[in-house]
């Protein structure tokens, strides 16, 4: 693969060549002949192959990137800020092809696709200020004339093992503060997004100039290179987004080689609405959050927790306003409710759906595939709510990842915190209590990473520590967490006087 000229657009579109691995400032064939297609959600077809990587693949990635981080580490701290800056120009400049690029490969629609941009650009402006913000520190002694000096260095290469639902702003995530603080990075894509959510970050860095070997993109089957990606010896820090029982496995393998997890794994997020609550801007919440990208977000509403007094208008409403989106292609720039990722995603909530029915709740509306033209075995799931729901049942206390609203009865503050927190997870959540203060109050109380008090649980903000509690992960990203993850500190004692010893 020959990178044309930066005007050449046509290099970001879905009929690309994308079938070649980065690695070493190179696009170079995988070792094997094998490749994976890539399906588009909407349409079932193969839009793209990528290939498959060996573990011999992966070697040579971690080598690459091995052997360029020591003089990256050692260049200035505006030099690295001008790559970020470099870097955020280029995505920028291709910013309408990447937002059709995610609607191709992850099913996203226009919404989806301008906000994942939207926040992936955050995420480089705020690690372009890294360089800058990597401070050492001078601690006293108990010991007559000594100094001591706390530097802080870049931790090495850094794996970075990125999800399919929001792939390019979550591997961004992770890599520009990577390379913002001196570090080199491995990407290892999910196997349904391997362009948005690794390939075409080795686009955007070689554009942006990025010194050969900083960053290396291997595609494959995480069943085939995914522990040698997780525990392989070069390998500092492991980045991980995804299901917890996938990222129990992932910390493991990194664990065996001392390399510093950092995991936001599942979550199954309550959004409580008391009876004092703006069921206006409760239910414009609960739409959005529950809806937006087809539900498929760790931090969306898996259950709506309502105050029996309200319960029943707010089942209602809710039910009217699911029925009123509109649901379909991501092609069509009108669809806010598209595909799911794949059929095991799509048949295993829609089991879900079925269970709960089965178990006493009511289906409100929903629980089926919508059909699209031309399209066999639609992946389109229609919005679907369920009432009558309590906190055992499938849909409610499993992370179901579908565009599905389990609404959940309480009596008073007390029940409905008990409900919020009996689940192994804690990754983020929401309230409407009717005045701030009283949010605040039951948002204090939620087991959980981050709660959002007259809003809905999904946002994600660059300079905000974004980390989860429980089963939702450990250690954290963005702003000093993210930081504090990818560097290491170093000791240094200076003793300016002659130290006594007792012998």
């Amino acid at each position: 693969m020959v990178a044309p000229d930066a005007a050449d657009e046509s290099w970001y579109a879905i009929d690309a060549d994308w079938d070649e691995l980065y690695v070493d400032g190179e696009w170079v064939a995988a070792e094997g002949d094998a490749t994976i297609p890539v399906e588009d959600p909407s349409t079932r077809e193969t839009i793209a192959t990528v290939p498959a990587a060996t573990e011999s693949d992966v070697d040579a990635a971690y080598e690459a990137a091995a052997a360029a981080q020591p003089e990256w580490a050692d260049t200035s701290p505006a030099e690295r800020e001008q790559l970020i800056q470099e870097f955020i120009g280029k995505l920028d400049e291709h910013s309408d092809e990447i937002v059709d690029l995610l609607g191709a490969e992850a099913g996203g629609s226009r919404i989806m696709g301008e906000t994942s941009v939207q926040i992936a650009m955050d995420h480089a402006s705020e690690a372009a200020t890294y360089p800058r913000r990597l401070q050492g520190d001078h601690k006293g002694s108990n010991i007559p004339g000594k100094e001591n000096v706390v530097h802080r260095e870049p931790a090495g290469v850094v794996t970075v093992i990125t999800p399919w639902n929001f792939p390019l702003n979550l591997t961004m995530r992770a890599v520009a503060p990577a390379i913002a603080t001196g570090n080199a990075v491995v990407i290892k894509p999910a196997t349904n997004t391997p362009i948005t959510g690794g390939l075409v970050f080795g686009k955007l860095f070689e554009e942006a100039g990025l010194p050969d070997g900083l960053v290396n993109v291997v595609t494959g089957r995480g069943s085939d290179i995914g522990d040698r990606v997780a525990n392989h010896p070069e390998s500092d820090v492991v980045t991980f987004t995804g299901s917890t029982p996938v990222g129990r496995k992932v910390a493991a393998n990194a664990a065996e080689n001392l390399a510093t997890p950092v995991m936001e794994l599942g979550g199954n997020n309550a959004h409580i609405v008391t009876a004092d609550a703006d069921l206006d801007a409760a239910i414009d919440a609960a739409v959005f959050g529950s809806f937006v990208h087809q539900g498929q977000v760790c931090i969306s509403i898996n259950r709506h927790v309502v105050h029996e007094d309200v319960y029943d208008e707010y089942v209602e409403r809710l039910t009217e306003r699911a029925e009123s989106l509109p649901v379909g292609s991501a092609h069509d720039p009108d669809t806010v409710v598209g595909p799911i990722i794949d059929e095991s995603q799509r048949d295993e909530m829609l089991e879900y759906v079925e269970e709960t029915v089965a178990a006493g709740a009511t289906l409100e509306t929903g629980g089926d595939t919508v059909a699209l033209d031309g399209v066999e075995d639609s992946l389109v799931v229609e919005p679907t709510v369920l009432s009558d729901v309590t906190n055992d049942m499938s849909a409610a206390c499993f992370e179901h990842f579908g565009p599905i609203a389990p609404v959940i009865p309480f009596a008073d503050v007390d029940e409905a915190v008990a409900i919020a927190n009996d689940t192994e997870y804690g990754l983020s959540g929401s309230v409407h209590a009717g005045d701030l203060g009283t949010g605040k109050e039951i948002a204090e109380r939620m087991d959980t990473g981050h709660v959002h008090v007259d809003d809905q649980p999904i946002n994600d903000e660059a300079h905000v520590p974004f980390s989860g509690t429980n089963a939702s992960g450990m250690g954290g990203f963005n702003s000093e967490q993210i930081l504090e993850a990818i560097t290491e500190t170093k000791w240094i004692s200076l003793q300016h006087e002659p130290r006594e010893y007792p012998f």
